[in-house]
């Protein structure tokens, strides 16, 4: 029989990581959870704050492949590819062109709408139980476009999130003013989302969820893991230092990172790694009253306890590159002019790995080496959104090896 020192194992101290630690440890469940860094310090420390339910369209859909040529080597646009990563990144973008075929995007956009649904009855009921609710706001977001044209060109995405019973409403002139006085005079029309959700901080969140889950038996270890190992009976992790600790199930929710794990069982899993830019302002910087959604721009304005969060896009150019905070500058431009009293002195810049796959769905469930490795990676942008309904998936799987989800569309198997 193979060593258990826990029940299970996470690696990985991010929003996912460390809402399955909740979960598991809320149950009885002995967890250790591993990181190299230490709780939320990398893409759960600086995201955009927002439960995006409503966002069910992945982001290979023929709208963004249309516009693609156009973006990808723009190196400030909204999707773009560093010139010296592209022949490292073409067999994911040939997957994620494929992602985008009416066939593809009609059953992805399903199993998207499927786990926002877990998600928005999962998550509240959680923060509660942790004592967290007081982190939630509930003032909707604004999708805001610059155009008459622009708004129109939405309606069809509008138009699958109503078949999808999404709440919304159409809006411009007094009305859009009322939700969000002070918009530069370019954004005319908007579409208000008045089920949206966002936090007071998702740094102090994330960390809140972790204290939660320490407080109810969970361990915490600051450590790097350098692989993984399983037999029939169980897993195990062996530590960069060359020690190591057996478990029932380890579990991988090592963000962008993870597929490198995955590596080390035999597993190739086409992940690649959005690297997000935001500035942040104090919070004297402007009056938002709610999240700010630039979908042409591909980026949001989030009101934070912590200030004024401008940030998105996404730059696919892997783990090991240095920062481009040119990104950070043009999108504060852009910022300016749809908020034009916005103050932009003190702001504080920050890059963040988002862990993606090429048909925006996450990877949730065992690896297809074993049912001892579980995996819950690969959210890209939805990492906080998905936390609650991945941590419901994965408790079930550890505590009896099935799921009440059908979690077929998020195989680590299916590419």
């Amino acid at each position: 029989m193979a060593r258990r020192d826990y029940d299970t194992v996470i690696v990985g101290a991010g929003v996912i990581g460390l809402s399955i630690a909740y979960r598991l440890a809320a149950s009885g469940v002995s967890v250790l959870i591993l990181d190299r860094k230490g709780m939320a310090e990398e893409a759960s420390r600086g995201n955009a704050g927002a439960y995006a339910f409503a966002d069910i369209e992945p982001l290979a859909s023929p709208g963004v492949m249309f516009k693609a040529p156009g973006w990808l080597f723009d190196p400030l646009g909204p999707l773009s590819i560093p010139l010296g990563y592209a022949p490292r990144i073409a067999p994911w973008l040939m997957r994620f062109f494929r992602a985008s075929w009416p066939d593809r995007l009609e059953a992805s956009t399903r199993a998207q709408a499927a786990l926002m649904d877990l998600a928005r009855a999962r998550t509240e009921p959680m923060l509660k139980e942790a004592g967290l609710a007081h982190h939630l706001r509930k003032d909707g977001a604004i999708y805001l476009y610059s155009s008459e044209a622009s708004w129109r060109a939405s309606l069809p995405m509008w138009s699958k999130r109503e078949a999808h019973a999404i709440p919304f409403e159409h809006v411009s002139g007094a009305r859009l003013a009322e939700l969000q006085p002070g918009l530069g005079p370019r954004y005319t029309h908007g579409t208000f989302l008045p089920q949206w959700m966002t936090v007071s901080d998702p740094y102090q969140l994330t960390l809140g969820i972790g204290k939660a889950a320490l407080a109810r038996g969970a361990t915490f270890r600051q450590a790097e893991v350098a692989r993984l190992d399983f037999a029939e009976d169980g897993a195990r992790v062996v530590l960069a230092d060359g020690s190591t600790i057996g478990a029932g199930h380890v579990v991988v929710a090592a963000g962008a990172w993870s597929h490198k794990l995955a590596a080390t069982i035999g597993q190739s899993i086409p992940l690649e790694t959005e690297r997000g830019y935001n500035t942040t302002f104090p919070p004297r910087a402007f009056d938002l009253r709610r999240q700010l959604v630039l979908p042409e721009d591909g980026y949001v304005i989030s009101p934070l306890d912590t200030g004024i969060r401008v940030g998105g896009a996404v730059e696919l150019g892997g783990l090991d590159r240095k920062p481009d905070f040119r990104r950070s500058e043009a999108l504060v431009r852009k910022a300016s002019c749809v908020l034009p009293g916005l103050e932009t002195a003190d702001g504080v810049q920050w890059m963040g790995f988002r862990p993606s796959m090429p048909d925006s769905l996450p990877v949730i469930g065992p690896s297809a080496k074993t049912p001892r490795v579980l995996y819950a990676f690969g959210h890209g942008h939805l990492g906080l959104t998905q936390s609650a309904a991945t941590a419901h998936i994965i408790a079930d799987l550890v505590r009896s090896n099935v799921s009440c989800t059908d979690i077929k569309p998020y195989s680590s198997a299916r590419f």
